[in-house]
């Protein structure tokens, strides 16, 4: 505990502040297409505290691609052990008409390929979930970081 202390006093002189402390990051998420589309725009919507409504402050759209699969292993006998797959998000954040930021992310899992389907289903699933988690962290953490900026530009029309 006094160690966490010192920290944060460490922390508060030199003027820090994190960004995710009471903020409120209204931020309407646009409905993205495909079910990996569902599972990312959830994720996005628990980062920022819920669903907003289509009137919110900022609204962000993401293009997903396609998920690619690229083999990593391969025995002598020419079978895959080892995939990778590879999930691309663009997305485009606006304040209003204006858009205040855009930008391309992209997160990759490799996962264990076996001859069995339901097995190599599961494994394929579970390396395509924890892609779109830390695609989410990675366009959320983005995300909050424009609204920061944005807000302590001036650029605002209040």
């Amino acid at each position: 505990m006094k160690k966490y202390l010192a920290v944060l006093l460490v922390l508060s002189a030199c003027g820090f502040m994190p960004m995710y402390t009471e903020r409120d990051t209204d931020i309407y998420v646009a409905p993205i297409s495909g079910i990996n589309g569902i599972d990312l725009r959830n994720s996005l919507n628990a980062k920022f505290g819920g669903a907003h409504d289509a009137d919110a402050t900022y609204t962000l759209t993401v293009d997903l691609q396609t998920p690619i699969t690229r083999y990593k292993a391969l025995e002598s006998t020419g079978d895959a052990t080892w995939q990778e797959i590879v999930l691309t998000a663009h997305y485009v954040l606006r304040a209003g008409d204006t858009e205040i930021a855009h930008g391309s992310e992209s997160a990759s899992e490799s996962y264990t390929f076996v001859r069995y389907l339901v097995a190599a289903n599961a494994s394929y699933n579970n390396a395509v979930a924890n892609t779109i988690g830390v695609l989410a962290d990675k366009i959320g953490t983005r995300v909050i970081a424009e609204t920061y900026r944005y807000e302590n530009s001036g650029d605002t029309a209040e």
